[in-house]
């Protein structure tokens, strides 16, 4: 089995988001960055072992036709953007992310700084968020974040492509979002109308049974489930983030979650867009969206470690085509067995 990159760790005080587009004419630059970024990563974690630092970067779409030739993991493909009645899942510009995260924020700068002065000008950055812990493990609207995460060998099967797919088998499926929350109105609801859009205890991070929890909760909207009735995981890494003052030297501030699921295959976190946005029955949204916006949307994959290390030749004639994906008339993601 390939040796895959560090996704799987405690969770840790700190994070920095970092997502690039590739300029015209970088791709030789990027490829020769992307080989030098582990050694980047090791030189710093190891002079502070105790902090779990991690960086990890993945790939997409439209990137991996750019900079490689040959085979292409084969779930790989741009995000599928939704638009529901009231709230939209927007696509936006993405081909690299670096997802760094350490107890120290001093670290996660360092790696940081050094990876994006490898990749230089042949980049652009277009989103950078650096994420906090809030008290225990709570998002900014008060609530604890990723209680549902598989850990142990489950976290692993759950992110983990297998043999289906022989020439990236232990990589990884990525999907990231920034939300911006309106707290002012959140705020403005009672503790018993948070907890109903939640389908969780505020205080005791208790999950409400079935019989109470409300179709259109963030919770009852947010699980997928195979053929069997059995749910299929995703390992979520989300972080808050946001400015204290309320605004900040762009402008008016912003505070918010970044959000980002790995997994085995992307078709599980679409279909969890789809009920969230689309409705699950179309128009019965998640109640947490009328609270919060998606502002960026993007999918990537992560390889493993050992790809760096012997990179695929860059390509030499026409683009690898993407892999055929028809959009259902019904607007669902024809994902089959899921529901």
């Amino acid at each position: 089995m390939p040796v895959p990159q560090t996704i799987l760790t405690r969770k840790t005080k700190s994070a920095i988001f970092l997502v690039f587009t590739i300029d015209d004419g970088g791709e030789d630059a990027v490829r020769d960055a992307l080989e030098e970024i582990p050694g980047l990563n090791n030189a710093v974690s190891s002079r502070a072992p105790e902090a779990a630092l991690a960086g990890i970067v993945s790939i997409g779409s439209d990137a991996w036709d750019r900079l490689f030739d040959g085979p292409r993991p084969r779930s790989l493909r741009p995000f599928v953007p939704y638009e529901g009645a009231v709230h939209t899942a927007p696509a936006t510009p993405a081909d690299l992310l670096v997802h760094i995260k350490s107890d120290d924020m001093g670290l996660c700068y360092e790696l940081g700084a050094k990876i994006t002065e490898a990749l230089g000008d042949a980049v652009t950055v277009v989103d950078e968020v650096h994420g906090f812990r809030y008290f225990d493990l709570r998002d900014l609207i008060g609530f604890v974040d990723g209680t549902e995460n598989p850990t142990g060998q489950a976290a692993i099967e759950a992110i983990t492509v297998g043999d289906d797919d022989p020439d990236f088998e232990g990589g990884s499926y990525v999907a990231i979002q920034r939300y911006v929350h309106d707290l002012s109105a959140w705020n403005a609801l009672s503790t018993e109308d948070q907890e109903a859009a939640i389908g969780r205890t505020k205080l005791d991070n208790i999950e409400m049974s079935d019989d109470e929890k409300p179709a259109n909760s963030h919770i009852a909207l947010n699980k997928v489930e195979d053929e069997n009735g059995e749910e299929i995981d995703v390992v979520r890494d989300n972080m808050p983030y946001g400015d204290v003052s309320g605004n900040s030297a762009d402008g008016p501030g912003v505070n918010g979650t970044f959000y980002i699921a790995y997994s085995a295959g992307p078709d599980v976190t679409e279909e969890m867009l789809r009920k969230m946005f689309i409705g699950d029955p179309p128009g019965n949204h998640d109640r947490l969206l009328d609270f919060t916006t998606a502002v960026t949307g993007a999918q990537f994959f992560t390889p493993t470690l050992d790809f760096f290390e012997d990179l695929p030749p860059a390509p030499g004639g026409a683009p690898v085509p993407e892999p055929a994906r028809a959009t259902p008339s019904d607007g669902s993601l024809g994902i089959g067995s899921l529901h």
